[in-house]
């Protein structure tokens, strides 16, 4: 049996019941991921090692609590965590700490010590999202392809039994524009135990500023990046 490939709800709440991946959009100016209740699945839709490691979705509010608790972070570091996650919609290298059993849950998401988590909590996905507190997620592309901003082009890289979800059957949405900004995959930023902010992958956030600098200083000022954070780049 394989879930048809449409671009409905129905679809997608079908493949990630069955444990399958589905491929959902984001807001701009993120592009399309591929998310499942496994790890397994997230690789297996991408083509690439099944042990491969994945970001974690913290969509959920009650998930995020839990991955927050095992996060070796100051309490300042803690609230930049989830402002990024949350308001920033990026992707987080957050440490593990060394005192606190993690869940189960978080080891398809951690190497090293080191956690990844993606924060985006879109409304028009909420419905589709919530019954799943816990799902892994990747950029939408199959190995050595750029993620997909659409869903014609997600629907001509992935295999027919992974269903696209086409952002205008969602409610609230509104299609991009000749001068909406590029689409891209979310910047990757390391966060360590005192705060201080590390950019490890350049993304769809900080492609509109002028350097990795003038992104971590834009973070602090909005307060996103926390008061108190000396922000780097390495």
């Amino acid at each position: 049996m394989t879930t048809p490939r449409t671009g409905g709800v129905d679809a997608v709440h079908a493949s990630l019941s069955l444990g399958r991946a589905a491929v959902l959009p984001n807001p701009a100016p993120l592009t399309f991921v591929v998310t499942a209740a496994t790890a397994h699945a997230v690789n297996r839709a991408k083509d690439r090692p099944a042990d491969q490691p994945v970001a974690l979705w913290t969509h959920h509010p009650h998930t995020t609590e839990l991955v927050l608790r095992a996060l070796e972070l100051a309490p300042h570091a803690a609230e930049s965590a989830r402002r990024l996650l949350t308001d920033e919609r990026v992707t987080v290298l957050a440490p593990l700490r060394h005192d606190h059993t993690p869940p189960d849950w978080l080891a398809p998401a951690t190497h090293d010590g080191w956690t990844l988590l993606f924060g985006a909590r879109w409304s028009p996905l909420r419905p589709v999202l919530d019954e799943y507190p816990v799902l892994y997620v990747s950029s939408a592309n199959r190995t050595g392809r750029p993620p997909a901003p659409t869903a014609a082009q997600a629907r001509a890289m992935f295999p027919g039994h992974v269903p696209v979800l086409d952002p205008a059957a969602l409610p609230g949405t509104t299609p991009d524009t000749p001068d909406s900004p590029p689409r891209a995959a979310t910047t990757t930023l390391r966060l360590h135990p005192d705060g201080h902010l590390e950019l490890h992958r350049s993304g769809a956030q900080d492609a509109t500023h002028s350097g990795p600098t003038a992104y971590l200083r834009h973070l602090r000022a909005t307060g996103r990046g926390g008061p108190d954070l000396t922000g780097q780049y390495t």
